[in-house]
């Protein structure tokens, strides 16, 4: 039987890169898949003409994004089994070029969108009586890195967020984990991988020597999501070719 048969999920910033990659293996273990992205270009070059989605032109920042998303869900399927917070921005500069603007906007769509969101599923995530909540981190929620000043700050917010939701969230059957994603190939990441010097630093880095891809990071996704990961809640998810634990 597929993994995640009967279950019905969202995921948020799906419309490329690691979202689009855990929508799709979530559908093929046989989820239907709420994809939420702001882009209704990527949604529909994703997605069209998959039944096995649902689509949602969102911005998860949004004032109203949280009855939207949860809203379009339960219309869709009458329920939630798993969230996936996985849209994210990133601005790099040095610590004394950054903005208050730049500040506000990283956090609200890295931090903010997923305790607003996540508070809007709850009621339906215990009535599941087995959710999954997932957000996405990044090895830079332990570690910190030249000019991602903010952004460290906003993935160590996640840290701190899920491990809040994993205590509280518990005794209703709820899960909560975090993925801490290394280097991996996307369209956010590709102005950064341009750099050659940065590009191979990271491959040096990791002890498998590479660079990570996308699927990779959403076949952990799935295990947290799955019946197997059912007592593992609190837990930073590596996926990084083992480029924390080196020096």
């Amino acid at each position: 039987m597929a993994k995640l048969s009967g279950k019905r999920a969202v995921v948020t910033g799906a419309g490329n890169g690691i979202g689009l990659a855990i929508a799709r293996v979530f559908a093929d273990e046989g989820a239907r898949v709420l994809t939420v992205d702001v882009s209704a270009a990527d949604l529909d070059a994703a997605f069209g003409g998959d039944e096995r989605f649902a689509t949602l032109v969102e911005d998860v920042a949004a004032d109203d994004a949280p009855s939207s998303i949860v809203g379009a869900a339960i219309d869709q399927f009458g329920g939630i089994d798993i969230l996936v917070n996985n849209a994210g921005i990133v601005v790099a500069g040095p610590f004394d070029t950054l903005t208050d603007e730049q500040f506000d906007s990283i956090m609200g769509v890295n931090v903010r969108a997923i305790f607003r969101i996540s508070r809007e599923a709850v009621p339906h995530l215990k009535a599941s009586g087995a959710g999954r909540i997932i957000n996405l981190g990044s090895i830079m929620s332990d570690l910190a890195g030249p000019a991602l000043a903010i952004y460290g700050t906003s993935k160590h917010a996640v840290a701190g967020l899920s491990k809040g939701m994993a205590v509280d969230l518990g005794s209703y059957g709820i899960t909560v984990n975090y993925l801490q994603p290394g280097s991996i190939v996307t369209k956010m990441s590709e102005p950064f991988m341009d750099d050659p010097e940065f590009k191979a630093y990271w491959e040096a880095k990791a002890p498998i020597g590479r660079l990570g891809q996308p699927d990779e990071v959403a076949a952990a996704a799935l295990f947290l999501a799955s019946a197997e990961a059912q007592f593992v809640s609190g837990v930073g998810f590596n996926v990084d070719g083992g480029a924390i634990v080196q020096f």
